[in-house]
């Protein structure tokens, strides 16, 4: 069955071509990359099979950390957490295990690839906190098929957040700032915690900029949603 769904989904991103790692980076995602991946095979994913000699009080989702500016931050200023995070290229892999391995962060685990193949792993309500900051935004209408922020996808990650948890999606594209936001308000496990514009307008207290977004790339400014399940 979960063979059978992977093979349903569309890839939310491509393969792309990147400079080779340098030898400096190489060893050290060698190095230390082995300890920070999550189980393999089929083994579910929390904190016990995570973390099993020093389990940490909750466990947070980063989908997408690219270079780990966020995830990184995230973990050293909430050292009692834990934060599993999924990025499908190696570039940005590298440049957080670096980040890692020089500030010594021990409640992180990473794995490159679809983000949904860790959700698939995932008993309810296993996650405290999930974060989607600037996904692919696929901007050709043709494409928008693709973008990561679907029905079933929503669905999916609303399951593994527990009662009370908090989703988080950051987007500076405003098609995919409205489409998201219509799928989000669909689920009926979601909540939108906005109470005024500068709720979503300003970037939340905890929030750290990541390299992506301080390239300013999108057609708006950041917008910030977040949601608590219900």
């Amino acid at each position: 069955m979960a063979e059978d769904k992977r093979a349903r989904r569309i890839a939310s991103y491509v393969n792309r071509k990147v400079r080779p790692l340098t030898p400096r980076h190489r060893a050290v995602v060698e190095a230390h990359l082995p300890r920070l991946s999550p189980p393999e095979g089929d083994v579910p994913l929390s904190l016990e099979t995570l973390f099993p000699e020093n389990t940490p009080e909750e466990l947070w989702l980063e989908i997408g950390f690219g270079g780990g500016e966020h995830l990184c931050a995230l973990a050293k200023a909430n050292p009692h957490m834990a934060i599993l995070g999924a990025e499908p290229f190696l570039d940005g892999l590298a440049r957080a295990v670096m980040k890692i391995a020089n500030d010594g962060i021990d409640n992180v685990r990473l794995y490159r690839g679809d983000a949904r193949e860790l959700i698939d792993r995932m008993p309810d309500g296993a996650i405290s906190r999930a974060f989607i900051l600037f996904p692919d935004p696929w901007p050709k209408r043709r494409h928008h098929k693709r973008r990561l922020v679907q029905p079933e996808f929503v669905r999916d990650l609303t399951r593994i957040l527990r009662p009370g948890g908090q989703l988080r999606l950051a987007t500076d594209v405003e098609s995919y700032a409205d489409q998201a936001l219509s799928v989000f308000l669909r689920n009926r496990n979601l909540d939108w915690t906005a109470e005024r514009a500068s709720d979503w307008r300003d970037a939340p207290a905890d929030h750290v900029p990541t390299r992506y977004q301080e390239k300013g790339l999108g057609d708006i400014r950041p917008v910030y949603f977040d949601f608590k399940r219900v």
